[in-house]
């Protein structure tokens, strides 16, 4: 039984190819031609339950090959039967020739499994190569659609070209039937063209002497450039002197009694109804000096009426005839000094309803302009002029006004309740100015009169008994003047200062009550300092009390520092007002013998 289980085994065991089983039919192989086949007399029995016999012998040897199986044994051939449980040995060939079988079939399986792996690796190989070949295919075909697309705009612009064609051949076919028309023209140029040779030789000989005359010529020009360079030097030089003699007159005008003092004009403005005032007499010989008469009643009664004469002489008395024109021309010339380089002031004093604001701006007419607007015409205009010699000027201008000892920026646009605040202070080389205060740059004249018609218009006014619009404030116009002559080398800076003083008419007088009351305590107080300021001056004291006044503090530059000052004293012709005009030349005369200094340039 144990062999015939060990001959079962091979059949137990299965060829697994490819993760495959073998089918069951391919292990059975047939048998070949030499299978062993058992004896006539060999009998297989069976074994029985618990009983062992022994088999029949053969009558053959064993081990003997028998080439011709007996009828009592039975070949195991493919699809035959099966052998018999008691041939064994049999049974063990057939399971050694399905063995060898099964190891041939191992054997060719193996190796058809290295020929498909060999298969499968170049086959992978091959897929990763038609891979590559797809991809660049697709690029092959992406550039190909994108010439596609080329050839596709190309063949629009081909169709456009074909028609730009047609259009150029017909203008091809005008331009030829022109060029036909052209070719006969050139012939007649070319005609033309010999008989300009001929006038061209006749011209280059021309042009020789031409050339010859420029020679000369520029030899001249430059002769010329020569005779104006020195004559430049002879006219700055010329400038210098007219400088200096300018100078030279306005101190000569300064005063009767001595160089250095302010100067005083008087002007009596005319009466309402035109006629003359018999108090006030101008006389026709002498333009410097004022009377005023007066008819004193006998307080005793016993002798007649007395009559009384207050004489006064000033640089120049104006009478009620003279004009705008007239009053400008005498200060004209120092109004020009302040381009030259010196300080200038010009200011207007008076009770009110004199004439000080005529004076000073007049009306918007050409023949009633006052001081201020000619006098920036005419720096402007002599400034152009002074242009052509090299000099170039910078005008800044600003307009203030002093109001109940408070300044105000007369130029101011913002909101009132947004008003800065302002003081004035004394820089390092005593020039005086205002915080806060607007200071405009201005290069024409037409702007400067714009902001005088803006300060006009913001200044403070008031209804008094003396005036029904009275001038509540003391107005002070500056004109800062910066000149440069870059080809000299110098520098010149000035300030020109036009100021309007308020009325300077005693309380009892003006009837100011309540704000105008205020008003007219603050205007009598600054006045009465400038008084005191220019007593002190006239007196050579130590001290100057400039600090008293707003007023004082501003034009303490003006009165005794470097500058040339002049004052207006403008006088009321009615009988009404002789007190005030009395008080007003008395102050002027004191003015007039003010020393201040003489005046010197700030040219660098």
């Amino acid at each position: 039984m144990r062999r015939e289980q060990d001959a079962h085994k091979p059949q137990a065991a299965a060829t697994v190819i490819g993760h495959r089983q073998a089918p069951v039919a391919a292990t059975r192989a047939p048998l070949s031609a030499s299978t062993r086949t058992a004896g006539a007399a060999t009998v297989a029995i069976g074994p029985s339950r618990g009983v062992s016999k022994r088999p029949i012998a053969s009558a053959a040897p064993r081990g003997a090959a028998v080439n011709k199986p007996s009828a009592a044994t039975k070949t195991v051939g493919v699809g035959g039967s099966r052998r018999k449980p008691w041939d064994l040995k049999g049974k063990v060939t057939d399971m050694e020739d399905k063995i060898r079988n099964y190891q041939t079939k191992a054997r060719s399986a193996n190796e058809e499994m290295e020929t498909l792996k060999g298969s499968l690796s170049h086959n992978q190989n091959r897929m990763s190569q038609l891979e590559k070949e797809v991809e660049q295919q697709k690029s092959q075909i992406s550039k190909y659609e994108t010439q596609l697309e080329a050839l596709s705009q190309v063949r629009q612009e081909l169709e456009k070209v074909s028609s730009d064609k047609n259009l150029l051949q017909k203008e091809l076919s005008n331009l030829e039937q022109k060029y036909k028309v052209m070719e006969t023209l050139r012939d007649s140029q070319e005609t033309e063209l010999q008989t300009l040779k001929m006038k061209l030789s006749v011209q280059e000989s021309t042009m020789t002497r031409l050339q010859n005359t420029l020679r000369d010529r520029e030899e001249e020009v430059h002769s010329l450039k020569e005779t104006v360079a020195e004559q430049k030097e002879e006219l700055h030089a010329g400038e210098m002197e007219r400088r200096r003699l300018h100078n030279t007159i306005q101190e000569l005008k300064a005063s009767q009694h001595s160089p250095g003092n302010i100067r005083v004009f008087c002007r009596v403005r005319p009466l309402v109804d035109g006629g003359f005032s018999k108090h006030i007499q101008l006389p026709a010989s002498d333009d410097k000096s004022i009377v005023l008469a007066k008819t004193e009643e006998s307080h005793t009664g016993k002798t007649g009426d007395t009559h009384k004469n207050y004489n006064f002489s000033f640089d120049r008395v104006f009478g009620p005839k003279a004009s705008q024109q007239e009053i400008f021309d005498e200060i004209s010339l120092l109004v020009q000094s302040a381009l030259d380089g010196y300080n200038v002031c010009v200011f207007a004093y008076g009770q009110t309803g004199s004439g000080k604001t005529y004076t000073m701006e007049g009306e918007e007419y050409d023949d009633t302009r006052g001081v201020i607007p000619r006098a920036v015409q005419q720096v402007f205009k002599a400034g152009q002029k002074l242009a052509t010699q090299g000099w170039e000027f910078t005008f800044t201008a600003s307009f203030v006004e002093i109001y109940n000892e408070t300044l105000r920026d007369l130029l101011y646009t913002g909101k009132a309740s947004k008003r800065p605040e302002h003081e004035i202070r004394k820089m390092s080389n005593n020039e005086v100015t205002v915080t806060n205060l607007t200071y405009e740059k201005v290069y024409t004249e037409d702007q400067v009169q714009g902001l005088i018609a803006l300060a006009k218009q913001n200044r403070s006014t008031a209804q008094t008994s003396q005036n029904d619009r009275s001038s509540r404030s003391h107005s002070v116009f500056q004109l800062h003047i910066e000149g440069v002559n870059a080809g000299r080398d110098v520098t010149c800076k000035s300030t020109l200062c036009l100021v309007d003083l308020a009325g300077s008419e005693r309380m009892v007088k003006s009837q100011s009550q309540g704000d105008r009351f205020k008003e007219m305590t603050a205007i009598n107080s600054s006045l009465s300092n400038l008084g005191i300021v220019i007593t002190s001056l006239a007196n050579k004291e130590s001290h100057i009390p400039y600090r008293n006044s707003k007023l004082t503090y501003l034009l303490q530059g003006c009165l005794g520092g470097n500058s040339k000052t002049l004052m207006f004293v403008n006088i009321s012709p009615e009988l009404d007002s002789f007190g005030e005009t009395l008080n007003s030349l008395r102050f002027a005369s004191k003015v007039n013998d003010c020393v201040i200094g003489t005046a010197s340039s700030n040219k660098k």
